[in-house]
């Protein structure tokens, strides 16, 4: 009775939570915050590429899919792991288990082979810029998604067929590939290894150094200008755009290095004698916050980005000022001024009318004096400037005999 019963309680147990209640609801509200702000920011992006997909360039399509892997990220995955930590137990156990697992891997590889190949793009642009005039189109943009998009599913899809396994992470709410079986097979030790050195350290060699690369050759060339006295547009906002691929490709690795490092040492810890469940909770958590700020990243950076962002605001939130001018613009005492224009009675009418039309009486009169008339061959008197100071223009008309 106790012998068949331990299969189902190991099972059980395995997808319980490792964690105390309050830090599974702890947990369980940071994803919400994580799901909520990049659903926001992630969706303004993909709005907004939208809106401009006609001006795009090609290493903006790269970002468009960074974008959109974090958003779909956020809707497909991460509420099942928010409602297991209110549950304070994995939902679905292995089924969904593959699911959230063979999800995340694919999204998390697909998210890292775009930010080196926005590395590399950039890195041409900037040394070989020839090159990238010619191959480095946006064809060739969406090219290289869809085989990155081939690549990490394939990857990922191994442990369905024997190659590795997806298993609950040693705090019960999340899943992911068990690296501890880098003891149990030949080939679960071969995917271990290849997991970490072809598709972790060498993309995060190839970001580092093409981004070190970058910055050296703007700076360097920013420096020599400067040097000269030249000041560019064009220069500034290339460093811009560079400063802001950095960014992206530094903070990305910042978020999945701690969780990386974790997972590489849950390798050599084969009987969990040295890391406590809560050892797992923060780098994983930490990992998540990387689809939060790669959208205020652009905003603060692209200058297309923000332009669009206000047209976009005014399609939802039309002004509805009228006649009101801001403190700001006439640096008045007063925060608001509404400025009110009197309508003129009817006999104020009749007079500006009059004036109008004795300012353009004189007007045609002077315009007399200063033009010359030249009458027709043939006319039967001579004008003179004695004559148009006692006679109208009308009398002075050609005519011809």
């Amino acid at each position: 009775m106790n012998s068949s019963s331990r299969p189902d309680n190991s099972s059980a147990s395995v997808f319980t939570s490792k964690l105390q209640p309050a830090v599974d609801i702890c947990v369980g509200l940071a994803i919400l915050c994580v799901v909520l702000l990049s659903l926001l920011g992630n969706g303004v992006v993909l709005m907004i590429s939208y809106r401009r997909r006609k001006k795009m360039a090609g290493s903006e399509l790269l970002c468009v899919n960074l974008a959109a892997l974090d958003f779909l990220s956020c809707i497909c995955f991460y509420p099942l792991s928010m409602a297991s930590s209110f549950n304070h137990a994995w939902l679905g156990q292995t089924v969904t288990c593959v699911y959230y697992g063979l999800g995340c891997y694919i999204f998390g590889l697909c998210s890292m082979f775009t930010i080196a190949a926005i590395s590399v793009f950039r890195y041409i642009k900037t040394c070989y810029s020839p090159v990238y005039a010619v191959w480095l189109e946006g064809t060739s943009i969406r090219l290289v998604c869809c085989c990155m998009w081939v690549v990490a599913t394939a990857w990922s899809c191994f442990p369905l067929f024997g190659w590795g396994e997806y298993v609950p992470e040693p705090y019960g709410l999340s899943c992911t590939v068990a690296w501890r079986r880098y003891h149990a097979s030949l080939t679960d030790a071969f995917y271990v290894i290849c997991s970490f050195a072809c598709f972790t350290l060498v993309p995060i060699l190839i970001i580092v150094v093409s981004q070190c690369q970058i910055l050296y050759k703007v700076y360097h060339l920013s420096y020599s200008l400067t040097a000269r006295g030249i000041c560019n547009k064009l220069r500034y906002a290339e460093k811009r755009l560079s400063m802001m691929f950095f960014c992206i490709s530094f903070g990305f690795i910042m978020a999945w290095m701690p969780y990386a490092i974790v997972s590489f040492l849950f390798i050599f810890d084969e009987y969990n004698w040295n890391m406590a469940p809560e050892g797992f909770v923060f780098p994983a958590l930490f990992a998540k916050s990387s689809h939060i700020y790669n959208p205020f990243i652009y905003f603060y950076f692209n200058k297309g980005f923000q332009r669009e962002l206000r047209c976009l605001l005014r399609v939802f939130c039309p002004d509805q000022r009228v006649g009101i001018r801001s403190a700001m613009e006439v640096q008045a005492p007063h925060p608001i001024q509404i400025q009110l224009q009197e309508q003129p009675s009817f006999g104020q009418r009749q007079e500006e009318s009059q004036c109008h039309s004795r300012s353009v009486h004189l007007a045609e009169r002077s315009n007399v004096h200063t033009r010359a008339i030249h009458p027709y061959r043939g006319s039967k008197f001579r004008v003179t400037p004695s004559t148009l100071e006692h006679k109208n223009v009308k009398e002075f008309l050609p005519i011809s005999t």
